[in-house]
């Protein structure tokens, strides 16, 4: 046997070596490529919307909508975390947290959470982001005049109605006595709905301005308004003359308050009272969805550092003790 076939036995003894291994041992021959862990993609907050629902007389359930942008490679384990902050004295009030999964390709995801809370003040909405475990993004909104969200029960198309040409509370003089007047007050009551409530039932008590006693009150039986029309319910009261008074008028429906009206009634002539009215529309508002962090590849990004250039504890105290220690150090070399 020559040189040259004894190389070739050789290399051929190699290669099968080589390929048995191969074959027993998987992934001997797998490149470096195939063990490289893959990122997961970034994860950010896109949007959030809140919605009030389920509202009863003491509480609002809030529905936090928040919609989610993924890219890139698979993120597992990604969960939200939503509360709810009480606006005035920052006390957390409920906390939800909302499993989301895995996201995957270049897509948005809706997550829903719903906080309930007192119907009452204004409250900050605070979203996070967690992928494994670790935040990743966050944001928040807030919320104010819950109050001004009616429930079910208190709802009513039919309201004190207020124009120029016909106020919501009017009164006239029915009969003037040596010791009592009689008042003929009326109200305007309009139906801006598309149904005809009944059982509606207006209240009006006067009140004497100064003392706040109640001189008197009466009821009236408003019945059914068909829908656009407006009706001019009246009572008759009967107060002390001489004094200025102030007309409430209370709507009711079912037993249930839906509306209230105030007007003046000067029978004094020396001195005249005005309505004084501070009442308030204050409506249920949202604001725009914040960021809290912005995001570099689906991470918050804290702010720089602040350094304080000011050293602790050297102050006009400690220059003159070094002052004073620099010159005996001089007079000493100088000796």
């Amino acid at each position: 046997m020559n040189r040259e076939r004894l190389l070739t036995a050789g290399a051929v003894g190699t290669v099968a070596v080589a390929l048995l291994v191969a074959g027993v041992v998987p992934g001997v021959l797998a490149g470096p490529d195939s063990r490289e862990v893959v990122r997961p993609g970034p994860v950010q907050i896109a949007d959030a919307a809140v919605a009030a629902e389920n509202v009863s007389g003491a509480t609002v359930d809030l529905r936090v909508e928040t919609r989610l942008r993924h890219a890139g490679n698979p993120s597992e384990n990604v969960t939200l975390v939503v509360r709810a902050v009480d606006g005035d004295s920052g006390l957390l009030q409920t906390t939800r947290r909302v499993d989301v999964g895995t996201l995957r390709g270049d897509r948005e995801t809706t997550a829903n959470a719903t906080l309930s809370v007192e119907r009452e003040g204004g409250y900050r909405i605070e979203t996070v982001v967690y992928r494994d475990g670790e935040r990743v993004d966050q944001g928040r909104t807030t919320l104010s005049g819950l109050s001004a969200l009616q429930p079910p029960y208190a709802r009513s198309d039919v309201t004190f109605a207020e124009t120029d040409a016909l106020p919501e509370l009017s009164y006239s003089v029915a009969d003037a006595g040596p010791n009592r007047t009689t008042l003929n007050v009326s109200t305007a009551l309009t139906n801006g709905g598309d149904t005809a409530p009944d059982d509606l039932r207006v209240t009006v008590v006067a009140r004497q301005a100064e003392s706040n006693v109640v001189a008197d009150r009466a009821s009236v039986r408003v019945g059914s308004i068909r829908p656009g029309r407006t009706v001019a319910p009246s009572v008759r009261l009967t107060v002390p003359e001489g004094y200025n008074y102030y007309l409430d008028a209370t709507l009711w429906r079912d037993g249930v308050l839906i509306d209230t009206a105030r007007s003046t009634a000067n029978l004094d002539p020396s001195r005249t009272i005005s309505a004084d009215e501070t009442r308030e529309e204050v409506e249920f508002e949202v604001s725009d969805f914040e960021s809290d962090s912005a995001t570099d590849g689906g991470r918050p990004t804290s702010d720089p550092t602040r350094l304080d250039t000011q050293a602790p504890g050297f102050g006009p105290v400690v220059a003159l003790v070094a002052l004073f220690s620099a010159g005996l150090l001089a007079r000493r070399w100088a000796a």
